[in-house]
């Protein structure tokens, strides 16, 4: 009697536990664009950039790649926005006489706690690989794959737009 009560507990136990789990429903429908700026990498120890941080024409997920020239030989270009299966990623980046000076990352997949965590380590690791690499030949981040391929297509598509 005692083995067929334990044995019921456990049954009941395992089915509220499988029932009482959350998947990810995440998904590009989730993910909203994120304005130029609100993702901020820790400090690297490259110097300081002495430009201003710049903004992103538009911040809609159709936004148009752009190239926009400033002060003092420096030019800002827009890559195109690589959608990938949790999201859109887009690459902006900041060049001065033919360098990438810096790195932004506009539109990124934040739709849930997941991603923010996972583009929270993996970002600020891809924006200083492309400043030291200073091309689009740079390692994808373990645990960040897709991420990594969506930012590793918007910067090439911003590196054929710069020239």
């Amino acid at each position: 009697m005692n083995r067929i009560v334990l044995w019921i507990l456990g049954t009941a136990s395992a089915v509220v536990l499988m029932f009482g789990y959350h998947t990810s429903t995440s998904g590009p429908q989730a993910t909203t664009p994120v304005p130029a700026g609100t993702f901020t990498p820790p400090p690297t120890t490259s110097p300081p950039s002495t430009s201003p941080p710049s903004t992103s024409p538009s911040a809609s997920p159709s936004a148009q790649p752009s190239a926009q020239p400033s002060a003092a030989g420096t030019s800002t270009v827009t890559g195109d926005v690589a959608q990938t299966q949790w999201g859109p990623v887009q690459v902006q980046l900041t060049l001065q006489s033919g360098k990438i000076t810096a790195v932004s990352v506009p539109q990124y997949p934040n739709g849930n706690r997941r991603d923010a965590e996972i583009n929270e380590y993996a970002l600020p690791i891809l924006i200083n690989e492309t400043v030291q690499a200073q091309s689009s030949q740079i390692d994808m981040v373990s645990g960040a794959t897709v991420t990594s391929d969506g930012y590793i297509r918007s910067l090439q598509s911003a590196l054929d737009q710069a020239g």
